[in-house]
């Protein structure tokens, strides 16, 4: 049938709904499903206070995942993730003891510890062409060991600084937390990096074939390094941001953060193998499975039961995108 005759007809798309990717649209019709399943365990599932506790919690999930998508779209994996969000609310918090100049440095200086620890994953990629699972659980290791040094196997004491609690639980906008807030920012600087500027079409064109973008001028190591460090920063920060939730940092605080920031960054579509995918997507993925892991939590689903349904995910994800790869 031609387009003609399906306009015609009246069965033609419209424009807008073509441009929707299958895989976002899936994405937020399963989180209208969540909240219609969790509103029959209680009334208060769809309250406005309750679905913005909702936005807060999968605020520290969306920062974070933030810069787990940058690597998986330029085909790689960060499986520092967990370490480097606990270097990162660690060592804010330890600056913040340093009296007033601590206090302003706490932040920016948890997010540089970050940054270096994806620094040193992105050049053992990049420049070393170490596989990224290697390298990334090499540093998880080099972290942790480096936290558990510094703290003696115990408890860290030192607390979160006033600013950091305030950018993870206080309210500049009434009504909307503060943490949603820097997510928003975050988010709307990732789309204008991946979708204006030459620096995200080379993040794209490397996940999609990067011998063929190395071939078409991109400083291909460069960008691949430069994404590490971004993730490394960003998973950082959402340790300083945990950090000010709770008012002080805590051992193995990022292990949570590992399987979920993939689980959401896959099911929004963004494609494992990379090269393909959008930040919406991601953004559909964080609150799906915060979602998730609110009603996981209400059925009483142990931990070990939440790992088993984010690694299936993953799986399945991996096999479908993997059969398109093939197919193309």
């Amino acid at each position: 049938m031609s387009e003609a005759t399906s306009t015609r007809g009246g069965g033609r798309m419209p424009g807008f709904l073509r441009r929707i990717d299958p895989a976002v649209a899936t994405a937020f019709a399963c989180i209208v499903v969540l909240l219609l399943l969790g509103s029959l365990y209680s009334r208060n599932f769809l309250s406005v206070e309750y679905l913005l506790q909702q936005l807060k919690v999968a605020s520290f999930l969306g920062v974070i995942a933030t810069g787990m998508m940058l690597v998986i779209l330029i085909g790689q994996i960060d499986l520092s993730v967990p370490w480097v969000v606990t270097t990162g609310a660690m060592m804010a918090c330890a600056a913040s003891s340093f009296g007033t100049t601590g206090v302003v440095l706490a932040i920016p200086f948890g997010m540089f510890c970050g940054a270096l620890l994806g620094l040193i994953n992105g050049v053992g990629v990049a420049y070393l062409r170490i596989p990224s699972m290697i390298i990334t659980l090499a540093t998880n290791a080099v972290a942790q060991g480096l936290m558990v040094v510094y703290s003696g196997g115990f408890s860290p004491r030192d607390s979160a600084s006033v600013p950091m609690r305030y950018l993870a639980t206080a309210f500049t906008i009434p009504g909307v937390p503060n943490a949603v807030v820097v997510w928003v920012v975050i988010g709307a600087a990732t789309v204008f990096l991946l979708t204006r500027t030459t620096f995200g079409r080379a993040i794209y064109g490397i996940g999609n074939r990067e011998r063929a973008a190395y071939l078409s001028g991109v400083n291909t190591r460069r960008i691949v390094m430069t994404a590490f460090a971004i993730s490394g920063a960003l998973a950082a920060f959402g340790g300083v941001l945990l950090a000010g939730y709770a008012s002080k940092a805590a051992q193995s605080m990022g292990d949570a953060y590992l399987l979920p920031s993939i689980a959401a960054v896959v099911l929004g579509g963004t494609s494992i193998l990379g090269g393909r995918g959008s930040y919406l997507g991601t953004v559909a993925g964080v609150i799906l499975i915060t979602l998730l892991q609110s009603i996981l939590s209400v059925m009483q689903i142990e931990e070990f039961g939440r790992q088993v349904i984010y690694g299936a995910v993953i799986i399945v994800m991996l096999l479908l995108y993997g059969r398109e790869r093939l197919a193309r």
